[in-house]
């Protein structure tokens, strides 16, 4: 098995369900075994309803796999479930929603939004995408100058995303990241 660790860094898996072969409450083990503690439930295509149902199936595995699980986009799911981490587009991200989440953060592509995000209160930031990607197939990556830009300017976490695989988790030690995301390598373990 692919292991996702590197001296000082903090590996975040964020979950696609349509890459996994298997439910995601039987990747979450796997995803465990990687070395990898937490995970951002990215599932933008669910409606509210049935987000909050895959997230209370998840967390279960969660909790019995020692990874904390971080809700995307829905605050009512994260509510409901009793979970203190949320992880919000930019442009629902506010002030209120920082004061009361334990940890918040939100994703960013420029210094400009870095800024933004650093106002409402945000706790970290995602920055990407920093290599080229599927998901991103239209937009050129951005580089680990730009990471490193976004970690220099930035009072909080920052985490890389876009086209990592364990290889390039030593560049994105020597930018000053906090840490990575993953998605396409977590899915498919």
């Amino acid at each position: 098995m692919i292991m996702f660790t590197f001296e000082g860094l903090e590996i975040i898996a964020v979950t696609a369900r349509y890459l996994c072969p298997r439910p995601l409450r039987e990747q979450i083990p796997r995803i465990r075994e990687a070395g990898i503690t937490r995970v951002i439930l990215r599932e933008k295509d669910l409606s509210a309803d049935d987000y909050t149902a895959l997230a209370e199936t998840v967390l279960r595995a969660c909790e019995e796999c020692g990874v904390a699980l971080v809700i995307h986009r829905y605050p009512e799911a994260a509510r409901k479930l009793g979970i203190n981490a949320l992880h919000m587009p930019l442009p629902f991200l506010n002030a209120d929603i920082c004061r009361e989440f334990h940890t918040v953060g939100t994703s960013v592509h420029s210094i400009g939004q870095l800024q933004q995000a650093e106002e409402c209160g945000a706790d970290y930031v995602t920055a990407g995408h920093i290599f080229a990607t599927d998901c991103k197939k239209d937009l050129p990556p951005r580089g680990i100058p730009f990471l490193t830009d976004i970690c220099i300017h930035s009072s909080v976490p920052v985490y890389a995303i876009g086209g990592i695989d364990s290889e390039k988790l030593p560049q994105i030690a020597e930018s000053g990241a906090a840490g990575a995301c993953i998605m396409s390598g977590a899915m498919l373990l």
